[in-house]
């Protein structure tokens, strides 16, 4: 099992930033790729970014354009999604999610295990 903690949510206003925290526990965290993941209400969750075993490769969705960066840090057991330039369309509840695949998978049915969500409001 593996246990997901996110934190660093909350108001910002449009072009503002946000810098967003996952903490991991209960299993090796460096064998698990990670992703970040986002739901507005009455949508979808959506992908927004992955990264590596390693953190040598990531991956982000078409409408982040460059604004968000997704890292991590093994040594803390931690992955991070640092946001700048954010849109009201931004607005959302954003979700950590675990993989044991080695892949970067964009399907949030591919990831094992999920944080509860930290509630991010872009205010225009």
């Amino acid at each position: 099992q593996v246990q997901l903690v996110e934190s660093g949510g909350g108001l910002v206003q449009t072009g503002g930033s946000l810098r967003l925290s996952c903490a991991a526990s209960g299993s090796t965290f460096s064998r698990l790729t990670m992703g970040w993941f986002r739901q507005a209400p009455g949508k979808e969750r959506d992908f927004v970014a992955g990264i590596s075993w390693s953190g040598g490769r990531s991956y982000y969705a078409e409408f982040v354009e460059g604004r968000f960066t997704i890292s991590r840090d093994n040594t803390k057991n931690t992955v991070y999604l640092q946001m700048i330039s954010l849109k009201a369309d931004d607005t959302a509840v954003y979700y950590c999610a675990a993989s044991r695949s080695e892949r970067i998978s964009l399907s949030r049915f591919l990831y094992d295990y999920w944080g509860q969500g930290t509630q991010v409001t872009v205010s225009s």
